[in-house]
């Protein structure tokens, strides 16, 4: 059975085909510049051009598109309407709309390749992965906004959480890594890359985590600040004379790395500037370890006790630097690293502990696979297998 993966940005399309049957993938790729000149002028042009390619010419990987049996889409946000993955009707299309509000760079364009996905490939079943539905397991205390309860109720202000199949994901493996029933696990999982979230879980679920209302929420990123002072986004504007949006604007993409270097997002950059002297390279590093710090040890306080701290994503499956820095504060409560260790681990690597073996937490490196989650979502729906993260056997966790 092939399935097909599709990640649909503003601009672009990632994707990636499995046959499940085999359990392996057969291609994958990312189409850019769409609506740009040069590019693909529409997201369905993206995926017919797409499809044409698996199918034909050189770089053909199977006899037809037709024998595409399932599409798997992943949403950002699907509010507090989906807790898990669902197979795509007018209802829930529907629903991803009314949501869109809450995600507007974001779900948009996932709702575009949805109907450009369900127009190419009429009648393949369409399934819905969303981010946010791995943290759906809050308690109140934790999703909830000391604000007026009526936002709330009326406006659905709470914390959602983001990079759900990606916490997913690195639990899952860091229990199978382990040797611990996953629904046993509890873990600090640390998604940094451009965008940066951390996660606490306890007993396989997220109880715990960085973003919130939005992805803006949270660590220090590559372009968005993280948390601040709400006050500022008020003061700023009578100062500068913006509006409230725009101000969240710059706070979204012009803040967090880039507003402190001036220059830089890349995390390879920002180190190479910091060791050749840039000192605003070094604050900005500095204060993107100080938060992760900062995060790693409310969670500890939060959890009953932490099985490991899972580093993963571009810059935490990467940089031994961010990674060494972080471990380094949390020695006077026993975490160690093994720094021979971490200077050599990095996403090829594959799964690895860091940490010393007399330290009081494990700390490991696990390469995120969102992609996987996707699936395997698709093919558990599809097969009627499906079921909360918990219940379901995922094949990654072999």
């Amino acid at each position: 059975m092939l399935i097909l993966v599709l990640n649909c940005g503003s601009s672009s399309v990632k994707y990636a085909l499995y046959d499940w049957t085999k359990n392996e993938q057969l291609t994958n790729g990312n189409l850019e510049r769409i609506g740009q000149e040069g590019g693909h002028a529409t997201h369905k042009d993206a995926i017919e051009s797409m499809l044409h390619s698996l199918s034909e010419g050189e770089t053909k990987v199977i006899e037809s598109i037709q024998d595409i049996k399932a599409v798997g889409h992943r949403v950002v946000h699907g509010g507090d309407k989906f807790n898990k993955s669902v197979m795509v009707t007018e209802e829930v299309l529907q629903t991803i709309k009314d949501v869109a509000p809450l995600a507007p760079l974001h779900n948009p364009p996932n709702i575009v390749g949805i109907e450009s996905a369900m127009e190419v490939l009429p009648g393949v079943p369409q399934i819905t992965v969303f981010d946010t539905a791995f943290h759906q397991t809050l308690k109140p205390e934790a999703y909830m906004y000391p604000v007026p309860y009526a936002w709330y109720k009326e406006h659905g202000i709470r914390r959602y959480g983001f990079h759900g199949s990606s916490h997913l994901y690195v639990s899952k493996r860091a229990a199978k890594f382990l040797g611990i029933p996953k629904d046993k696990i509890n873990v600090i999982t640390l998604h940094i890359g451009n965008g940066v979230s951390f996660s606490a879980i306890e007993n396989g679920l997220s109880v715990d985590t960085s973003m919130g209302f939005t992805p803006l929420e949270g660590a220090m990123m590559g372009t968005r600040s993280g948390d601040i002072d709400p006050a500022i986004v008020g003061y700023m504007s009578e100062k500068l004379g913006l509006s409230a949006g725009e101000i969240v604007s710059v706070l979204n993409k012009k803040s967090g790395h880039l507003g402190i270097t001036g220059q830089y997002t890349d995390r390879r950059d920002i180190t190479k500037a910091m060791q050749a002297g840039d000192e605003r390279a070094e604050l900005s590093l500095n204060m993107e370890i100080y938060r992760i710090t900062k995060y790693i040890g409310a969670y500890m306080a939060l959890l009953p006790r932490v099985d490991a701290i899972v580093f993963t994503a571009g810059v935490g499956e990467n940089n031994k630097i961010i990674r060494e820095k972080a471990m380094e504060s949390l020695a006077n409560i026993g975490v160690k690293l093994d720094k021979a260790k971490n200077d050599v681990v990095t996403s090829k690597y594959g799964e690895a502990v860091i940490s010393a073996p007399d330290s009081n937490v494990k700390v490991l490196v696990i390469p995120t696979d969102e992609e996987a989650v996707l699936v395997e979502d698709t093919a558990a729906i599809l097969q009627g297998t499906y079921d909360f993260h918990l219940n379901y056997n995922y094949r990654f966790e072999d």
